[in-house]
């Protein structure tokens, strides 16, 4: 992993919903929690515009992060972001401390390959369908992978992509595949476009790829 981040973060002493609004208000800054490990729990402030610009980075998503406490560097990754339902501003972070000799769950991007070039768009019409945007995996902080890679080149109409379809790196698992086959989620699907001659069998597909992914939500 090539890039590097730092959270420079602050210990919060004033605690409760409406230091948290003031927070926000008043300093630009957000309320934080960094938790896990061998320590406990610490209440933190960030400043606002330093961590939107580095959620602008995909990486940081799936990144070992250095949270600097005051000094005090901890390892760590994003776990969870609360966000404002109507602006969309960051209202809260979770980070989660890691040990880089213990494995972690964390969810890693989905970069799908020649979706342009895919044999079902380009040569029968159809279009593709993402039944999913990241994978949730298992590994050690140090082999947690940027993103990973579907490439859906030779994807024809019905065709559906699974967990088990995809290649992931030394080192890394599917926390669902772990569970078993029933377990073996759609990622994607090329669906045939309306009036083509494969438009019920491809349908059907479409639907089954649909169901997989509400079944395990």
């Amino acid at each position: 992993m090539s890039d590097q981040f730092e959270v420079q973060a602050e210990l919060r002493e004033d605690m409760g919903k409406g230091a948290s609004r003031r927070l926000r208000r008043l300093a630009d800054k957000i309320p934080a929690i960094i938790y896990g490990g061998d320590k406990e729990p610490q209440s933190l402030t960030i400043i606002r515009k330093d961590l939107e610009k580095s959620l602008e980075n995909e990486a940081f998503y799936s990144h070992v992060l250095e949270v600097n406490v005051g000094g005090d560097v901890q390892k760590a990754i994003l776990k969870d972001l609360q966000r404002h339902p109507a602006k969309d501003l960051v209202m809260h972070a979770d980070f989660l401390r890691v040990d880089d000799k213990v494995a972690i769950k964390v969810h890693v991007p989905i970069h799908f390959l020649n979706e342009e070039n895919c044999h079902g768009v380009k040569m029968e019409g159809g279009m593709i369908q993402h039944q999913a945007t990241d994978i949730e995996v298992s590994c050690l902080p140090g082999d947690i992978p940027e993103f990973i890679e579907v490439d859906m080149l030779e994807i024809k109409t019905g065709e559906i992509v699974h967990l088990s379809d995809v290649t992931l790196p030394a080192g890394v698992t599917s926390v669902a595949l772990a569970l078993g086959e029933d377990h073996d989620l759609a990622i994607a699907s090329v669906v045939a476009p309306k009036g083509g001659k494969d438009d019920d069998e491809v349908e059907a597909a479409a639907d089954d790829a649909a169901e997989e992914g509400e079944g395990e939500e």
